[in-house]
């Protein structure tokens, strides 16, 4: 569709009541894009660059299927899932990057995505009991590094430096978005993630074109399909590995199984493939807000996921989320504003 004039600031799209009255709120853009490649939701600034950060991951891991690595190195489903993850580093995740590290004939010493803590209290608290400090492999990205280091070791590229974003693996990486997003990924539009991989800015219509095209296969080539698919199946199959307990994304692919594609980046940006519908997401929130990205994703589901019964009653309670005092008692809600209801009627 034609693109309407740019907006001086995106709209409300969630907002936090309480009472009779909103309290807060928070602006954001959203794209849509259906399965012809048209543009059929542009809330916002759909043009303006923004950094997809982990919401891409599907994308990163391309190279890990399309080389042969995951066959070469006999990479489960649940290892497949793993690598497309922001994980909690709950036990189950860690003993999995371990699995797919020895496969490749690797260790936790070559990844290169630093320390972090696991995210649950409980695992937080077992590990410091252990006297352990937090190591690279309880990196909620340590997945993903694990699938990099694994095709790197495949495509006998050099190893070390494989985060940088001159290596030839992320350059393949950063070629295949390119394609899929339609957008020149000039080097004025690279940051470094957290993990300290290469993270590429493209409007965010550009990030639902290329969701569209893996909801639907549409422009790809059949070896890239036959990857996007398998990726699919997998997290379908193991939503658990994607995120963990009590998470955002597990909880709506556990819910909807292969009807959604669903995962979140850091700073309120989220993407998803709804490949029943042939729609492709990309949303962003300006401040960055987790809990806005994730009531706006929900919304959208509801109104464009095609679900019904258990699925659609288990995303429209991630939709519509009751604020409570601390006794339990209901006393406000955070939920879609009327702009973004509107747009998505």
């Amino acid at each position: 569709m034609p693109h309407p004039p740019v907006p001086t600031a995106n709209p409300v799209v969630v907002e936090i009541t309480r009472g009779d009255l909103v309290e807060s709120r928070h602006r954001g853009a959203l794209a849509v894009v259906d399965r012809t490649g048209s543009t059929v939701i542009g809330l916002g600034n759909i043009v303006a660059p923004v950094y997809p950060r982990s919401a891409i991951k599907l994308m990163q891991a391309l190279p890990l299927i399309e080389s042969g690595a995951a066959d070469r190195f006999g990479l489960t489903d649940a290892e497949i899932a793993l690598s497309v993850s922001s994980h909690n580093g709950e036990p189950q995740h860690v003993a999995a990057v371990r699995s797919m590290l020895g496969k490749a004939g690797l260790s936790e010493a070559d990844l290169e995505c630093g320390p972090q803590l696991p995210a649950r209290d409980e695992d937080r608290c077992a590990l410091l009991a252990r006297g352990e400090p937090p190591r690279r492999i309880h990196n909620n990205c340590s997945g993903k590094h694990a699938g990099m280091l694994a095709a790197a070791m495949h495509l006998g590229l050099e190893r070390r430096g494989y985060v940088r974003h001159d290596h030839p693996l992320q350059q393949r990486i950063r070629a295949t978005m390119a394609e899929m997003t339609g957008t020149d990924l000039t080097t004025d539009r690279c940051g470094i993630d957290g993990c300290s991989v290469p993270t590429w800015a493209a409007p965010l219509e550009g990030w639902a074109r290329a969701f569209a095209s893996v909801a639907t296969g549409r422009d790809l080539g059949a070896d890239r399909r036959a990857a996007i698919e398998r990726i699919r199946r997998a997290v379908a199959a193991h939503p658990f590995m994607v995120a963990g307990s009590g998470r955002f994304c597990t909880r709506v692919m556990e819910a909807t199984g292969a009807a959604a594609f669903v995962k979140t980046g850091a700073e309120g940006v989220f993407c998803a493939a709804l490949p029943d519908r042939g729609f492709g997401v990309a949303l962003k929130i300006d401040d960055g807000a987790s809990r806005a990205a994730e009531t706006l994703m929900a919304a959208v589901l509801c109104a464009l996921g095609g679900l019904e019964g258990k699925a659609r009653a288990a995303v429209e309670t991630l939709a519509r989320q009751p604020v409570t005092d601390r006794n339990g008692n209901p006393v406000g809600e955070m939920r879609a504003s009327a702009e973004l209801r509107a747009a998505l009627a």
